[in-house]
């Protein structure tokens, strides 16, 4: 199956929060899309690998994903090196999308920078003829791919976009898929242990940063992404 856009988050999570509605805003508009968490999130204050990974079944039906899968790669100690490289090029070649959207470049947790190397190694790496690699249960070797390009959501840290998509119609399946992992996020009555993203402070946070996002381009709400080449467009009128 091919896919015109690939999203990978560190955690299962790491998608919806930083790339949820403009997911939905791509899918609704008939583009297919999946996704692929690196970890299970093991490491986690909150929940379970277990209970995680339903919640990340339950957030891709929010947003209609065509398919989401993890490669258990080990919480908080994962590296970018060829072994883990490979196994992301393998999901490259296989779902061969134009469009790959991974980790914020630099943020708090460090699984975030380290999955936002790896995936755009991976994406390069993926292109070259002589490194062979086969799709598990499959006999044939895989033809090389690479994305047209490479976009990193933006998470804890404030990182200025170099692009802002409107996302106005779409925050509410954002926030419902978000919701979907209830172990994580504020929830007056848990008896967890608090962390970062467990305030109902961090919760309104995503709200009113799509907000400002989206002010500042003269929308309602918007997603704010950054680039590792220059941005072209086919002519002014394309931009908002």
């Amino acid at each position: 199956m091919k896919l015109d856009i690939l999203v990978f988050g560190s955690h299962p999570d790491d998608a919806e929060l930083g790339a949820g509605a403009t997911i939905a805003k791509e899918i609704a508009n008939g583009k297919k899309v999946g996704v692929v968490d690196l970890t299970r999130g093991e490491l986690g204050t909150r929940g379970t690998p277990e209970l995680r990974d339903q919640e990340a079944r339950k957030a891709a039906e929010i947003l209609g994903l065509s398919m989401r899968i993890n490669l258990e790669f080990a919480d908080g100690f994962f590296v970018n090196d060829k072994e883990h490289q490979i196994q992301v090029i393998e999901v490259l070649r296989k779902y061969r999308p134009d469009i790959v959207l991974c980790n914020a470049i630099d943020d708090r947790h460090i699984d975030h920078a380290k999955g936002s190397q790896l995936v755009s190694d991976a994406c390069f790496l993926s292109g070259l003829l002589k490194i062979d690699t086969k799709w598990v249960g499959e006999d044939e070797w895989q033809d090389p791919w690479r994305p047209r390009q490479v976009y990193h959501y933006i998470q804890w840290k404030n990182l200025e976009p170099d692009f802002v998509v409107d996302v106005s119609d779409f925050i509410d399946q954002k926030m419902e898929a978000i919701n979907a992992y209830a172990s994580q996020f504020f929830d007056p009555d848990s008896k967890e242990p608090e962390t970062p993203i467990s305030s109902k402070n961090f919760t309104d946070s995503i709200r009113y940063r799509a907000r400002d996002l989206g002010r500042l381009i003269g929308v309602e709400y918007g997603e704010g992404f950054t680039v590792e080449r220059y941005i072209g467009v086919r002519n002014l009128g394309d931009m908002i």
